[in-house]
């Protein structure tokens, strides 16, 4: 509605740009409808079809190095632009995963993903897009277990009942 509000306005002041920012919005809203129904039915499949202690012995507190790991996968793996992974790493939150591998599951999923390192490899190069995933991966892992070190436990549950309600 705001965006809708900001056009009109605009159009008003520029006709020319306001209907430049009216087709920049609705593709990028068009862009957002195709892709929030499959993760919605993403996120449904995961809650029914995985189990909890599934996601716990591979995701959980207990997980280790291991988890980080199959964390990374599942990110290098996944498809979509980031917004879409943040419903998934909530269901995988409520299903037992510690926060760091949440963490580490969003970072990769923004920052490595097998198709951008083999169209890094051939428009830079091979060198590049190593050198910069050997750069990503400690960052992404620092910032996993940073970020679960300087979020108590407790917020977080307050945070998600409150959520929920």
């Amino acid at each position: 509605m705001i965006v809708l509000a900001a056009n009109l306005l605009l159009y008003f002041w520029q006709p020319g740009t306001a209907r430049l920012a009216a087709l920049n919005s609705t593709g990028f809203l068009l862009e957002v409808l195709s892709i929030v129904p499959p993760v919605m039915v993403l996120m449904g499949l995961l809650d029914v079809w995985v189990p909890r202690r599934l996601v716990e012995s591979h995701l959980g507190p207990d997980s280790g190095p291991v988890g980080a790991g199959v964390a990374m996968l599942l990110g290098t793996a996944a498809a979509g632009p980031l917004y879409a992974a943040f419903p998934v790493a909530v269901s995988l939150r409520k299903k037992g995963a510690r926060l760091a591998n949440i963490v580490i599951f969003l970072g990769t999923w923004g920052a490595i993903k097998i198709p951008m390192i083999l169209m890094e490899s051939s428009f830079i190069s091979l060198r590049f897009a190593l050198l910069r995933l050997l750069l990503t991966v400690p960052c992404i892992l620092a910032c996993g277990y940073l970020m679960e070190r300087l979020l108590p436990e407790e917020e977080l549950e307050v945070q998600s009942e409150a959520a929920d309600a």
